[in-house]
């Protein structure tokens, strides 16, 4: 146990006194990392959001604008009779323009406006084991009423979500694997570095009859050091990453009814990522030294 404190802090040593180096080493690592842990929190959070929408199924009716309010709401009624309907709210044209407000700030171009150019709106919840046929029926059959524009099942937008997601996964899959293998590689080159720098006196040990595993447990820390610092970048972007897009992530979201907050980062999220570097970076350090070391007369 006390050698192996000892060969730790020789590592932390070499590490200090090469800073520039293991700097690249951690902001490469974690760029590595970072990458493919954003597309991850993007697909989960996108699932969540599915999920929510998914639990309120159904459609919005679009009025033509200007339609009498009189018209808009007596079709509101009617729709909250409907078997398969269990609420109806209906958005005047006034509610949807401070709406708008609320999300977008009161700007200039909103405030210029003479006349209120949005239309009204009724936003249909269907029961939940409504089938999707029976709902795409209730709203051919709404297309045909008159003062209605435009009738949106939200489900189309579930199914192109759907597939956004299966495309994301993809790319996070083929980022993963491209990126950890970029990660392996830098610390190959770093340990490698770090073997031919010692080259010397490791050849004096391997004489006075160091084993092969002695000398190799070195460089096995040294790996380490470099994934646990990439590991700890890759945290620190992401953090960056979401304190910057967390402004328009909350407006996102509360646009859809769903709760502005990210899941996916906590405690776990982060010890996985520490746990990645780690595992990557200790993947080339024990490459490096043994295309190096196996040339030494150890045993």
């Amino acid at each position: 146990m006390r050698e192996r404190g000892r060969v730790a802090r020789e590592s932390v040593a070499f590490v200090s006194t090469r800073l520039a180096a293991t700097l690249l080493v951690w902001l490469f690592t974690g760029i590595a990392l970072a990458l493919p842990a954003a597309l991850y929190l993007l697909d989960r959070n996108l699932a969540r959001a599915a999920g929510d929408w998914q639990e309120t199924q159904g459609f919005s009716v679009y009025f033509h604008v200007g339609v009498d309010a009189e018209a808009s709401a007596d079709l509101a009624r009617r729709l909250a009779e409907e078997a398969d309907v269990e609420a109806v709210r209906l958005i005047t044209p006034d509610e949807a323009l401070a709406e708008l407000r609320t999300h977008l700030g009161a700007t200039d171009a909103l405030e210029a406006l003479d006349d209120n150019p949005l239309p009204a709106t009724a936003r249909v919840v269907a029961g939940p084991d409504v089938p999707a046929q029976r709902l795409a029926r209730l709203a051919a059959r709404l297309e045909d009423e008159a003062g209605v524009d435009a009738v949106v099942i939200e489900k189309a937008w579930l199914e192109r979500l759907a597939a956004i997601r299966a495309v994301l996964e993809r790319i996070a899959g083929t980022a993963a694997v491209l990126l950890g293998v970029g990660a392996v590689f830098a610390s190959f080159a770093s340990v490698r570095l770090a073997v031919e720098a010692r080259l010397t006196e490791l050849r004096v040990y391997a004489l006075v009859g160091a084993s092969a595993r002695l000398l190799r447990r070195r460089f096995v820390y040294l790996g380490a050091i470099y994934g646990f610092g990439g590991g700890m970048v890759a945290a620190l972007l992401l953090v960056a990453a979401l304190a910057w897009l967390d402004a328009p992530l909350r407006r996102l979201f509360a646009s859809y009814g769903a709760e502005p907050v990210v899941s996916g980062f906590d405690v776990v999220f982060v010890l996985a990522l520490l746990g990645a570097g780690v595992v990557l970076s200790l993947l080339g350090a024990v490459f490096a030294c043994r295309s190096r070391l196996r040339e030494l007369p150890v045993t």
